[in-house]
Parts: C-alpha cells; sequence; structure tokens
C-alpha cells in the first residue's frame, strides 16, 4: 500500500538502499554514509558513501558526489567520483566532472563536464593520493604528458 517503486532494478542491481532521503526531504551540508544510498529529494553540500549510490529521476543533488559504484538518472551539480560503475540514465543531467573506471550513458543523458575513466584513470588517481608533489608541480607534468600525447605521431623513432 505505501510502497512506491521508486527503484524498479534495485535488487537486480545490487543497490538494496541503507539510507533513504526522500523526494520532500532537502539535506544541506556534508553527508556521509558505509551503505548504500537512494536520492530523490534534494542534497546540496558533498555527498560521500563508501558503497552504491542511486540518484532518482526527480532527485536535485548540488554537490561533489563520491560512491563505490552509481546509477544517476536525477541531476548532478558537482564532480562525481565513481570508484567502479558509473551508470547514466535517459534522464540524467550532469554539470560538473566525471572520474569513474566504467562508464554506461544511456541515450539522452547529458554530461557537461570533463570525463576521466579507465583503469589509467584508477591508477592515476591512487598515484596523486601518495604522492605530495606541489600542485603546480603536477599541473606542469600533467600539461608535459598532454603536449607529448599531441606530438607523438610527428616524433622520429
Amino acid at each position: 500500500m505505501f510502497q512506491k517503486n521508486v527503484m524498479p532494478n534495485r535488487e537486480a542491481a545490487g543497490l538494496e538502499p541503507e539510507t533513504v532521503i526522500a523526494a520532500s526531504v532537502k539535506v544541506e551540508g556534508d553527508f556521509q554514509s558505509q551503505g548504500n544510498v537512494l536520492i530523490e529529494g534534494v542534497v546540496e553540500g558533498s555527498l560521500k558513501t563508501e558503497r552504491d549510490l542511486r540518484v532518482g529521476e526527480r532527485a536535485r543533488i548540488a554537490a561533489d558526489v563520491s560512491a563505490a559504484n552509481a546509477i544517476v538518472a536525477g541531476e548532478v551539480r558537482g564532480n562525481l567520483v565513481v570508484a567502479e560503475r558509473l551508470e547514466l540514465e535517459p534522464t540524467a543531467r550532469i554539470y560538473g566532472d566525471v572520474r569513474t573506471k566504467i562508464l554506461v550513458v544511456s541515450s539522452g543523458a547529458s554530461i557537461n563536464g570533463k570525463i576521466s575513466m579507465g583503469a589509467e584513470q584508477a591508477a592515476e588517481e591512487r598515484s596523486t593520493k601518495s604522492s605530495k608533489v606541489e600542485p603546480k608541480a603536477r599541473a606542469e607534468a600533467v600539461e608535459a604528458r598532454e603536449t607529448e600525447k599531441v606530438l607523438a605521431p610527428f616524433l622520429t623513432r
């Protein structure tokens, strides 16, 4: 009677939520969870879960988001860092940078930001976390790698 099918494939996707932010709820501030999270309402600030995240079709997030896996059907205004798999449903709207190992984008979804993905991204993220390189030096190193990639076809071996 009271059960609303807000996440039709949650059992199949392994996303049985431990925490639910309902459509009528607005959360402001830093939100952290160790379990699966379902967002149907509004979140502003930051959102981090060590497990899986589901963002419902009418959900609005204005926060940097971090999760192990995520399925997004609503709007996210902030950067997304997803350790493994990020799936964007047709109604998803992302306004920010995306970092993930695997990205699945359904027809109709939109991303307005930079996308970094794959195993190389995960390795680069680990090395960035472990290094104590100054930000300016790190930016110069990234710029040098990008320049090398552009010039590689023109260099003789």
